[in-house]
């Protein structure tokens, strides 16, 4: 695959997994790579979306005026409990993983203010992390639009898919400073991160996520607006079937045909099944996220995810963050230990922020469901701190587990290596568009991120 030049995270069934992924790597290399990307493109769509809860419910935050009666909620997620778990499973993927680990992202996580992440964690089927969950959702929405409504969908994909792409790519930078960080690769004379410069950096990567997720929330509500009673009435139907796994899930693909390109094809699906999400839910929903969704700077996601790729109906484990989370912890001395621990009080202030921006986004972008307009300006200034604040929570986790990182022994090293080893981690043979595999693009000099 040709080169970008850019400017601007238990799976124990081991060593075939482990091996069908290095297959793939190589696979996806050659000349046949577009073909299987076609073939995987829903398994991809479906997996890497996702965002799994850890199994904790204990709380020390409040969540403002944010109230749920979802099992999982913005309360759950950013208790202490699920936050160190979280915390401590971006540790085991930074210390042991790579640049390209650190790559990978689900597709879900930009403009993510839909409540689908909600609707995921809360599915009273308990489908929301099995693979076929957005296909499912994505397939029925679409058979109920009409050919123009779906127009609209690829129409808007077709022109959004550039500013996705290059949120993908503005990552790059981020992740190689904090790389350089733990690995000593440090300017000459600097002494570490210079938290305004990445805080910075990160407000300008938030922007574009404000403008994509405008944008989207337009569209979704120029859709909605279009639909008449009888789509109304079969939308409201699969509500009422309370729960995805209750679903027909025997549809046929209503984009084959179209001869999309693969990252538009996804997007098309996204847009489907992200619409019904914000067509179901509410600003409490929108708002909602879960503990792993700030921060995702590290490589959990791959570490996590990756497994599932290729595998129909696979379910991640929801267990998997707070168990390998609470492994990491107890290979640590006690005094490393404090420090990953130390993060839950250091990030307070910024993350009860993070729920009070996303509220405040989420409500404005809800005026284009009532047919009204949103103000972009609004939108984009609230991101922009949003993005500050994320960065924040990014630089305690990179200066942190870098000073734990000097400190470990031989011996924890190794140990913190066989844990990702049982978790299935293989080092990917390139870095990652969002979950798709590509050559390591080319990254600008990031000396800027030091002091």
């Amino acid at each position: 695959m040709k080169t970008t030049e850019v400017n601007y995270r238990k799976n124990p069934n081991s060593a075939t997994i482990a091996r069908f992924r290095v297959t793939m790597i190589k696979v996806m290399k050659t000349r046949f790579f577009g073909i299987l990307s076609v073939i995987m493109f829903i398994v991809l769509t479906t997996v890497f979306a996702q965002c799994k809860k850890t199994d904790e419910t204990s709380t020390s935050a409040e969540a403002g005026s944010i109230i749920n009666t979802d099992q999982y909620t913005i309360t759950q997620a950013i208790s202490d409990e699920a936050q160190r778990n979280t915390i401590a499973f971006d540790g085991l993927a930074f210390l042991t993983g790579c640049l390209g680990s650190q790559s990978f992202l689900p597709p879900g996580k930009v403009a993510d203010y839909s409540g689908f992440q909600c609707l995921r964690d809360n599915d009273p089927t308990k489908l929301g992390h099995n693979t076929s969950f957005v296909t499912i959702i994505a397939f029925n929405v679409l058979h109920i639009l009409t050919t123009d409504q779906v127009n609209m969908y690829v129409e808007r994909a077709q022109n959004q898919i550039e500013q996705i792409n290059a949120f993908a790519y503005k990552r790059y930078p981020l992740l190689k400073a904090f790389r350089r960080l733990k690995e000593g690769d440090i300017p000459s004379g600097a002494t570490g991160l210079n938290e305004d410069a990445v805080l910075s950096y990160f407000s300008g990567l938030y922007t574009l996520d404000g403008q994509i997720s405008y944008d989207r929330a337009r569209l979704f509500g120029r859709v909605i607006g279009s639909f008449t009673s009888e789509q109304k009435a079969k939308m409201d139907a699969l509500k009422a079937l309370n729960g995805v796994a209750h679903w027909d899930s025997t549809l046929s693909n209503p984009l084959q045909g179209l001869n999309l390109p693969q990252d538009v094809n996804v997007a098309v699906m996204t847009y489907a099944s992200e619409m019904y999400a914000w067509y179901a839910g509410s600003v409490t929903s929108d708002t909602y996220f879960c503990p792993e969704r700030h921060g995702t700077y590290f490589g959990s996601f791959y570490l996590k995810d990756w497994p599932a790729m290729g595998n129909p109906n696979y379910t991640i484990d929801e267990t998997l963050t707070a168990n390998a989370g609470q492994n990491f912890l107890s290979i640590l001395t006690t005094a490393q230990a404090d420090l990953v621990k130390g993060i839950v009080d250091q990030q307070r202030s910024a993350l009860m922020e993070l729920v009070n921006k996303r509220e405040a986004i989420s409500s404005e972008l809800r005026k284009f469901l009532a047919s009204g307009p949103a103000d972009s300006s609004t939108v984009i200034a609230l991101s922009q701190r949003y993005g500050e604040l994320d960065g924040e929570l990014s630089y305690y986790y990179a200066t942190t587990f870098t000073q734990v990182w000097n400190s470990l022994s031989t011996d924890q090293k190794t140990k913190l290596t066989q844990l990702a080893s049982q978790l299935g981690y293989v080092a990917p043979g390139g870095g990652f568009l969002y979950s798709q595999p590509i050559d390591m693009p080319t990254i600008e000099n990031t000396d800027f991120m030091f002091k």
